[in-house]
């Protein structure tokens, strides 16, 4: 994505699939950080549902939430991906971010073929630090 910083200046609502309550993990720490920068982190993972991550309720899937997404925030394997297609097609982020080691091009396709800009293999944490600081 060439306006990349322009859009993370730009985007509000971070939709994190995978998020995990464990802050040794990168599905929490990554998006803790998001979270200290001002962005609204809404966790999904139906195994913490009804738990409080970001001072936000932790929903089972995607369809749960109830407000606009800006990025989901995927941490997920690669093989999975297919089985969120659908919710994430549903949901409408603008932009779909794969983590550092997630790729799969059908996948990726699919959701650029709908008009959903994709990011693969890349730690959102990282670029953010390196492009706002």
């Amino acid at each position: 994505m060439e306006n990349l910083r322009e859009f993370l200046l730009q985007a509000r609502t971070i939709a994190v699939l995978g998020a995990h309550p464990n802050p040794a993990k990168a599905a929490f720490y990554v998006p803790d950080y998001l979270a200290r920068k001002g962005y609204t982190v809404l966790p999904v993972n139906p195994a913490y549902t009804g738990q409080t991550l970001w001072g936000q309720t932790v929903v089972g899937q995607l369809t749960d939430l109830e407000q606009p997404i800006d990025i989901v925030d995927v941490f997920r394997r690669s093989e999975a991906l297919m089985g969120h297609l659908d919710d994430i097609l549903a949901a409408r982020p603008r932009l779909v971010w794969l983590q550092s080691g997630i790729v799969n091009e059908a996948f990726a396709e699919t959701l650029r073929q709908a008009g959903i800009q994709v990011v693969q293999d890349r730690c959102l944490m990282v670029v953010h630090r390196q492009l706002l600081g």
